[in-house]
């Protein structure tokens, strides 16, 4: 699983670990869009709901649950590094300070950086504060993680390399046996 806040990368390295090791892909924000779009709500209404319902955020659970039970998958999300810190055989955070995150939703979404800046300011503020109180998860901690890197410096490309090289030691580790990724 890979982990990380909004705009760090995560999806980005998601799906190619998933492309590159033949594997499924999930993404718990997918999830959440989905939500907010079957109650007509922005994702930051939808945060400011969740807080008071945490039916929201169990619903999301389950789905990844679900799959990450099954196996055969890659989940993207922001909280699985620690919903399936006992489960996941790969636990990756991707890292990026906050300038940089909104800079690249914002490019991303052709949206202006205004709104992006209150908007994931928002959104965060509202997760930090779910996941401590519903889960009693402080985010801002990385030992659920085997791999924690900060994309901000390196840039895609060299951190998807010290990703993928992760993955593939861990995996043979493990006992995985697979075609090593080109």
């Amino acid at each position: 699983m890979v982990s990380g806040p909004p705009g760090s990368g995560k999806s980005t390295y998601a799906r190619r670990l998933a492309r590159d090791f033949c594997l499924d892909y999930l993404t718990t924000g997918d999830i959440f869009r989905s939500i907010a779009r079957e109650k007509g709500l922005t994702l930051e209404e939808l945060s400011r709901l969740a807080e008071e319902d945490p039916s929201i955020d169990l619903r999301i659970d389950e789905t990844t649950l679900k799959k990450s039970a099954a196996g055969g998958v890659v989940i993207d999300s922001h909280l699985a590094g620690w919903v399936l810190a006992n489960i996941a055989d790969v636990r990756i955070l991707v890292q990026a300070g906050f300038p940089t995150r909104v800079e690249r939703i914002a490019g991303r979404e052709g949206r202006p950086i205004e709104e992006v800046l209150a908007e994931t300011g928002t959104r965060e503020f509202s997760q930090w504060n779910r996941f401590r109180e519903y889960y009693g998860y402080d985010t801002s901690l990385c030992a659920a993680f085997d791999l924690v890197i900060d994309n901000s410096v390196l840039g895609v490309e060299d951190t998807y390399r010290v990703i993928k090289g992760y993955v593939e030691s861990k995996l043979r580790a493990l006992g995985y046996e697979f075609e090593s990724p080109q």
